[in-house]
């Protein structure tokens, strides 16, 4: 799974500590309990918030965004930008609700899909480094509803995403938790509709080379992340030998 601590990338693992430290302050014995559930379920916030936030890279989609929508009215292009992060979201939900379902009558475990998650990860991780992703046909940008495919999916909710929250909704064990990695979810959401919003002030502002710089780190973190689930998936094996 994706562990706390170092079993997630450095940054969410040092937000999580760093949250969970301010929340667990010293409370009575009758609340130390709910003192820890709390602080734990707002480790696991920042855990999935960053690890959906560098996987659907809202920066990076800024210059796909401009792409697909040019030519178009600064109302529309708004319109497009709200339908794609709650098509995004809409396709997250679903699969975090019924993705187990669907393993279970495939016959597939855990760590299987956890190692093909990995290095599905790994690829799109290389694709972000090199700067090779495909880019958008003239069919999709000419398309009506780009703001279903390609950029609500799989732009936005592509496979790294999905096999991403269904991992994490493995270590739901709770109410808190379970919160946390709602409001997470609708957070990246959030992140995800403000750079499309706001897609011609953020290109300005950090122009062509920060967007790419931003690519490449997030390309970075998102390969760690795929290696640390190739390695709990061969570790999970190891010990179910």
């Amino acid at each position: 799974m994706l562990g706390a601590g170092a079993d997630i990338v450095a940054v969410a693992a040092w937000l999580g500590a760093t949250v969970e430290s301010v929340c667990l302050m010293p409370e009575p014995d009758d609340r130390g309990a709910e003192a820890t559930e709390r602080g734990l379920a707002m480790r696991f916030f920042w855990e999935v918030f960053v690890t959906l936030l560098v996987i659907t890279d809202p920066p990076g989609i800024v210059p796909v965004f401009l792409g697909l929508t040019r030519g178009r009215a600064d109302r529309d292009r708004n319109r497009l930008a709200w339908q794609a992060a709650v098509v995004a979201f809409g396709v997250i939900v679903v699969f975090a609700l019924f993705g187990r379902s669907i393993l279970d009558y495939l016959g597939v475990g855990l760590p299987a899909l956890e190692g093909a998650g990995g290095l599905l990860l790994l690829l799109v991780s290389l694709e972000l480094l090199t700067g090779k992703a495909s880019e958008p046909t003239e069919q999709e940008m000419q398309s009506a509803s780009v703001a279903f495919v390609p950029l609500g999916t799989p732009l936005l909710a592509g496979p790294g995403a999905i096999v991403a929250v269904m991992l994490f909704v493995q270590r739901v064990h709770g109410v808190a938790n379970g919160f946390a990695l709602a409001a997470a979810m609708v957070a990246v959401a959030a992140a995800a509709w403000l750079a499309m919003r706001f897609a011609p002030v953020v290109h300005r502002a950090l122009t062509d080379n920060g967007v790419e710089l931003l690519t490449r780190i997030a390309g970075l973190l998102l390969a760690a992340i795929a290696v640390q689930l190739v390695a709990n998936s061969v570790i999970s094996f190891v010990h179910s030998a």
